[in-house]
């Protein structure tokens, strides 16, 4: 009967742990009640085979009954495919043997107490759930979301981990001397390589925090020299235009006297027409939006992209300027590139930002490319050390609660954001 409870606990406890490693696609309540649902179900299972067959054949097969449930259950309800939903699967075995077999230890170590296995169970499932929950949850979700490579490898060390300890060394923890020492000592390895896996990750993605906060503050410096600049250009050419304009009346003045009205008034309209040109566009309100807006236009304009632009923007926006910004740098970077292998007379970019209370932002231009999509809808790199601009699309939007959404519809891209 102890064998049997433990594996009842365990169904349970590892459901509970499929639950921790779950980024449910549904709402809280359906995932739990669906989740504890399978969980009755595989124990009225393992207690009917444990009660016609017996003992014997409800541990050879008892993996079998716990694992494919849970891989269907996260194919049902995880957000997740591929590589990803495959490692969602093996934290959770994971955490679950460990406390198991450290629970085996304790009821090997007091000399086969049932109490001492009941009390083992109870304090390592509390104090795995609290760390899991307080501390490498948060981290393993946020991993899952941001890591794009390498998943392959840890299922694969995750997966010979899980062929040693279940198929390879023989026994249960608590009825033999071998697998009392040797499972708990690799699984404690192995949370060990688990943990320091993700706490490494944790280190380098705020390294590129770090680096996009940087680039976030170049581009808001170089954004603001760029609007000053293009200030001063245009006060530098107003005050010229001033100390012409005295003698531009003159000239006018000298036609009218003479009774050449027309060469008077078309050499008025050549003067208003410079004066048009020098005029300065302010695209928005926000300055550094304004700036980048007017930074990025300029250059395609210097290469013959012609741009259609409808901006249309508060004071105030929902999220920090300066990261809208980046994203709309990224994006109007992208399609100048774009561009640039088009000819000259099918270079064209159609910009659309609107914001009253949320933001819209729209980028269209053709696209002579052939461009693949991930599972999430993301532009795939056609080269090694592209696709930065769309990862850091998709990092704001990520953190801001965005929107964002990539197509390629007759030979146009187009990227649409909702903030």
């Amino acid at each position: 009967m102890v064998e049997l409870f433990a594996m009842e606990y365990l169904t349970a406890l590892g459901m509970t742990m499929v639950l921790l490693f779950l980024d449910s696609r549904y709402s809280r309540r359906s995932t739990i009640l669906i989740v504890y649902g399978t969980a009755l179900l595989i124990m009225a299972a393992v207690a009917s085979i444990y009660c016609i067959a017996g003992l014997k054949t409800t541990l050879h097969i008892y993996t079998l009954i716990a694992h494919i449930p849970s891989l269907l259950l996260l194919l049902l309800l995880s957000r997740f495919r591929g590589w990803q939903l495959i490692f969602q699967l093996f934290s959770a075995i994971l955490f679950c043997t460990l406390i198991q077999q450290g629970a085996g230890l304790m009821y090997y170590l007091s000399g086969h107490r049932v109490w001492a296995l009941i009390l083992a169970y109870v304090v390592l499932s509390a104090g795995v759930i609290w760390f899991l929950v307080s501390l490498l949850r948060p981290l393993f979700l946020q991993t899952l979301l941001e890591l794009r490579r390498g998943w392959w490898f840890m299922c694969l060390v995750m997966a010979t981990y899980y062929i040693i300890v279940i198929y390879l060394i023989p026994g249960y923890v608590g009825s033999e001397e071998n697998s009392t020492i040797l499972k708990p000592a690799i699984s404690l390895l192995m949370v060990g390589f688990y943990s320091v896996v993700l706490f490494l990750f944790t280190i380098i993605r705020k390294e590129a925090e770090a680096r996009h906060s940087t680039r976030l503050s170049t581009l808001q410096l170089s954004a603001l020299q760029s609007r000053m600049e293009a200030v001063r250009t245009a006060e530098d050419a107003i005050r010229t235009e001033r100390h012409d304009l005295r003698h531009r009346l003159q000239t006018a003045m000298e036609l009218v006297a003479r009774g050449d009205e027309t060469a008077a008034l078309d050499f008025l309209d050549a003067a208003q027409r410079r004066l048009d040109e020098q005029k300065e566009i302010r695209w928005c309100r926000p300055p550094v939006l304004d700036a980048v807006f007017s930074t990025y236009f300029a250059q395609a304009k210097s290469q013959n992209i012609w741009v259609d632009a409808k901006i249309a923007l508060p004071d105030t926006l929902p999220v920090d300027e300066g990261e809208l910004a980046i994203v709309v740098a990224n994006a109007l970077e992208n399609a100048i590139h774009a561009n640039q292998k088009l000819p000259q007379n099918r270079r064209e970019i159609y910009c659309k930002m609107v914001g009253t209370p949320s933001v819209m932002l729209e980028i269209s231009n053709p696209c002579s490319d052939s461009v693949s999509f991930d599972s999430k809808g993301l532009p795939l790199a056609q080269k090694d050390g592209h696709g930065l601009g769309v990862q850091s699309i998709s990092a704001f939007c990520q953190k801001n609660g965005a929107v964002c959404h990539f197509n390629l519809t007759n030979g146009w891209f187009q990227l649409q954001v909702v903030v």
